[in-house]
């Protein structure tokens, strides 16, 4: 997905945010429906699906790998499933956009599967490492042809008679791990994933709900995800809750906009997703979760939040994995905080859709926040934003979406150079916070 031409937008100091609002469907669970409907026997029916970029291209890319995926005149989605092993060799490029999960996540679905594929990327995706998932992938017998340092543009090779394997994550990630899940659920025998550091377990969760032999084993401090291959998925009913990446957002900007009072409706509230929420709470952020339930083996909630005077803390290094997405947005809070805030274990953020840990201190210092850094760690003093610069979002929906947040409480607007990607992930962004009392518009600070 290309954007030819800029979208510079900018936000202005706002008055107390109001209102009740609901953010889009969560993106992981928007993609695992997708692809588990598209390898399942039967029909998948899914509501509140994101339809944002990156999941469509997730959507396209099933359809032309052989599934019958449509959008229905209520909004649901309804996935024709192929079986396991019943995917084609695609007749033309498979294109994710910007999206890493959708690309991952997808490799690992064709690789124990005899077909050929080639995948493509923006030029941000086209950036982004694909070392990680190839390495495991290529134990089962897949083969692939990659562009230079292992990146997109690639070549794939399903593995005709693939191999279970047994593999160590050697870093945190749930695309990884997932993807070797995936590529287990055609290979006979038993897979097995090693997790050292817990990640999200929305495919643990959704692959048992689609009736696959999966078991998770605590041993020691790890875990041991294994799944049982050769054996069909059912087509399941999925209602999608709200994403909580997407709801760190107006969560941040309601907390520090004064006067605020804002209730973010049907939040996923996994545990393994909300780490920015014990965060914020930490840093003395008046967040209360209301009207907690079950939705499709997935606890969600309605966030209650209202402008809070915020202090610095030092995030724990363990926290990262379960909230590695909102250290844009939490950098962002902590730039209003009383103190500094010191942010640990951020490796991870070098290799997203851009380098975010040097983006998000670039973007901190034009607008006047003092920052240290080092490889994998970030000291944001707090109480220094002062606004007033235009931000390089690098083709980051997440960076831009973080820095419109700031010009909401700094003294000056502040602006970011591009903010076409943000539909990414968040289409209506503007539109949903100019709605509880915003002022984000088009063009660049004066």
């Amino acid at each position: 997905m290309s954007h030819p031409t800029s979208s510079p937008l900018q936000s202005s100091t706002a008055k107390a945010l109001k209102g009740r609002i609901k953010v889009p469907g969560d993106k992981s669970m928007s993609h695992r429906s997708l692809m588990f409907g598209a390898i399942a026997q039967g029909q998948t029916k899914v509501s509140g699906l994101l339809e944002a970029e990156d999941v469509l291209n997730t959507a396209n890319v099933m359809a032309a790998l052989g599934a019958k995926v449509e959008r229905q005149a209520d909004g649901s989605w309804l996935i024709e499933g192929v079986g396991i092993g019943g995917l084609k060799s695609p007749k033309g490029d498979l294109d994710f956009g910007n999206a890493g999960t959708g690309a991952r996540l997808a490799m690992g679905l064709m690789a124990s599967t005899p077909l050929v594929a080639r995948c493509v990327g923006d030029a941000s995706l086209s950036k982004r490492p694909m070392g990680r998932v190839t390495t495991p992938l290529s134990q089962f017998g897949t083969v692939f042809e990659t562009a230079e340092g292992g990146r997109l543009p690639l070549t794939l090779h399903g593995a005709a008679n693939a191999k279970p394997v047994t593999y160590t994550l050697p870093m945190a990630s749930a695309q990884v791990k997932s993807a070797v899940l995936l590529a287990g659920i055609n290979t006979k025998g038993i897979t097995t994933v090693i997790e050292p550091v817990a990640t999200r377990d929305h495919t643990e969760r959704m692959l048992k709900a689609f009736g696959a032999k999966l078991e998770v084993k605590e041993v020691g401090s790890a875990r041991h995800i294994s799944i049982e291959g050769g054996h069909e998925l059912k087509g399941q009913v999925i209602a999608v809750p709200g994403d909580p990446s997407s709801a760190a957002f107006p969560m941040v900007a309601a907390l520090i906009t004064p006067g605020s009072d804002i209730v973010i409706e049907n939040i996923m509230l996994n545990p393994t997703r909300t780490g920015l929420i014990d965060t914020l709470i930490e840093m003395g952020g008046n967040i209360t979760i209301e009207n907690r339930r079950l939705a499709g083996g997935e606890e969600v909630g309605d966030l209650h939040v209202k402008a809070s005077l915020l202090k610095g803390i030092t995030v724990p290094e363990d926290r990262a994995p379960s909230m590695i997405d909102e250290y844009p947005i939490l950098a962002i809070a902590a730039s209003f905080a009383k103190g500094t805030t010191r942010m640990q274990g951020l490796e991870e953020l070098r290799v997203k859709e851009s380098d975010r840990l040097a983006a998000v201190e670039a973007g901190l210092n034009i607008n006047g926040v003092k920052t240290s850094s080092g490889k994998d760690w970030l000291e944001v003093q707090g109480g220094t934003a002062k606004g007033g610069g235009v931000v390089v979002t690098h083709m980051d929906h997440r960076i831009g979406m973080s820095f419109l947040v700031m010009g909401l409480a700094a003294p000056q607007p502040t602006g970011i150079d591009d903010g076409a990607f943000i539909a990414t992930s968040f289409p209506g962004f503007t539109e949903l916070l100019n709605g509880l009392g915003a002022a984000i518009s088009a063009g660049s600070p004066k």
